[in-house]
């Protein structure tokens, strides 16, 4: 597995994301979307980072991501564990509980908690666990398959942050959970890998026979740059693969980004290339996610 993790020492300071962000200008964002991929982030000594870490971000608030939704046209969003806090969900699950009915959350833990800690996430609106080889922080595939027992009596689904190049030796794994697997970052891949690429093709297999992928940053996979054309082809595999498994996150604040900081509405522009129908693109930002997330059937 790439591991992609310095010293804590060496961990570089990351840039914040954008401000005044906008929707998108060629299409209206529908009633009801969600924004399935941000983070909140607090500060050491209240809100500590582990070490060792491959970034060092600034503080990225829930009241900021909340206007950012309003911002942009998004009716929920969930927030997933950052990779610098570990499995210390604090913040997350305070941020959870203070905005039950407009936010969901994908939790990072160790296995063996207690009962109590366990309900303790599932009542504050956690419906996920994340495993995240990549950047630190998270938690590995060793017990891939305890984990998802867990998320299986808990009612729960498993996230993965991991490069699609490691995957053909996994996906008969992944696929074998008995919960429904969500693949982040769509792989994780930089596009001069190429279409052809077996750890595409598998992640494009995996998705076909019932994973879901989350369509989203074109900014950390694009090896051309913006406006991240060279992202369009993936994109539209994936779709193509499993409309109905599609979901779509602004990966804010854009951690670990250190070229030119992404615009959340050039992000959701770029959504009329990668999935020009829009009765897909409901798909992408209401149908699925609500199906996965369970948010309520009515649209704000």
């Amino acid at each position: 597995m790439r591991e992609a993790v310095p010293s804590v020492d060496e961990a570089p300071a990351c840039p914040g994301p954008q401000p005044h962000p906008r929707g998108p200008t060629r299409y209206a964002v529908p009633p009801g979307a969600v924004d399935t991929h941000a983070h909140v982030i607090g500060l050491p000594p209240n809100d500590p980072f582990v070490r060792p870490r491959s970034y060092t971000p600034p503080a990225a608030a829930a009241p900021d991501y909340l206007a950012m939704l309003d911002a942009t046209g998004m009716a929920y969003g969930v927030l997933v564990q950052v990779s610098v806090h570990g499995t210390d969900n604090r913040l997350l699950l305070e941020t959870l509980r203070a905005h039950r009915q407009r936010l969901r959350g994908v939790a990072v833990i160790p296995l063996g908690l207690p009962d109590r800690a366990l309900a303790a996430l599932q009542e504050a609106g956690v419906t996920a666990l994340r495993l995240n080889v990549l950047f630190g922080g998270g938690v590995g595939l060793a017990d891939v398959e305890a984990y998802g027992q867990l998320a299986r009596e808990m009612g729960w689904h498993l996230q993965f942050l991991l490069d699609a190049r490691d995957l053909p030796p996994v996906a008969t794994r992944l696929s074998r959970l008995p919960v429904p697997v969500v693949i982040d970052h769509m792989g994780h891949l930089p596009t001069s890998a190429g279409l052809d690429d077996p750890g595409f093709r598998s992640l494009v297999d995996l998705v076909r026979d019932g994973a879901w992928v989350k369509l989203q940053g074109a900014f950390r996979t694009s090896t051309a740059g913006p406006p991240y054309a060279d992202t369009v082809p993936f994109a539209r595999a994936l779709n193509e693969a499993a409309p109905d498994r599609c979901l779509w996150g602004s990966d804010w604040p854009h951690v670990a980004t250190w070229g030119p900081m992404p615009a959340i509405g050039d992000l959701l522009d770029l959504m009329a290339d990668w999935i020009p129908d829009p009765e897909r693109r409901r798909k992408l930002f209401v149908d699925n996610p609500h199906r996965l997330y369970g948010f309520p059937p009515g649209l704000r």
